[in-house]
């Protein structure tokens, strides 16, 4: 089980996406807006849809953000019953940031899904800028790695998980789920990033509406897994 973050000063919900409420979605919509300039609402409707769980942060009665995440069982290419964990989008308000809320909502609606103790388990998620790649790239088996073209295997993989999250355009030969035409939002509060973390978004057009599929392993990866050959 992923470690649980405790911030006694937040109030914590964690529901399935199909039992959520249209004040929920409003809600989310509303942060949605709040976090990113030109927020593309059907960007959003869709990750619904798609990933299993979402949990709401409130401090003092007042909303403060959301995450969207899951983890399931999956068969996925040479990796039969893997355990996957799916990050998604996650809106915090910039009062209420740096407390630990990301780390936190994500681990309740990844923990809310089929988390068993698995010897290993796979990560994944989408993003549109390095700083949030950086928290995933640290990990082992990483890919996309600057630099190195991923293993046929590794492409096969990614193809397979951005197929689960309903990605329609996949180029698995630079990880880039390609987008619908529509920017999915620009944050409104930009981290910075060395050049060498623009390495692998260098084919990310952000104004498609592209990003960036990562993947990595935890503790480390399969045999063969980093092998051209595998």
């Amino acid at each position: 089980m992923l470690p649980e973050t405790r911030i006694p000063s937040f109030d914590f919900k964690t529901l399935p996406t199909a039992d959520v409420s249209p004040d929920d979605v409003a809600l989310m919509h509303e942060l949605f807006d709040a976090c990113y300039r030109e927020a593309n609402h059907e960007h959003l409707d869709k990750s619904l849809a798609v990933l299993r769980h979402v949990t709401f942060a409130h401090r003092d009665g007042k909303p403060a953000a959301f995450a969207l995440a899951d983890s399931l069982i999956i068969d996925l290419p040479r990796l039969p019953q893997t355990t996957l964990t799916r990050g998604g989008l996650c809106c915090v308000l910039p009062d209420f940031r740096r407390h630990g809320l990301f780390g936190a909502l994500m681990a309740r609606s990844i923990g809310a899904g089929e988390m068993r103790s698995p010897e290993r388990m796979l990560t994944a998620g989408r993003m549109a800028h390095p700083g949030a790649f950086r928290m995933l790239a640290v990990r082992p088996g990483i890919v996309p790695k600057p630099g190195v073209p991923p293993t046929a295997w590794q492409q096969e993989v990614g193809q397979a998980i951005a197929d689960s999250y309903g990605v329609g355009n996949f180029d698995p030969e630079t990880f880039v789920c390609v987008g619908s035409g529509k920017p999915i939002g620009y944050p409104l509060m930009e981290v910075k990033a060395e050049e060498h973390e623009w390495q692998v978004f260098e084919p990310v057009d952000r104004d498609r509406g592209d990003a960036l599929l990562g993947i990595a392993w935890n503790p480390d990866p399969p045999e063969g897994w980093e092998k051209a050959s595998a």
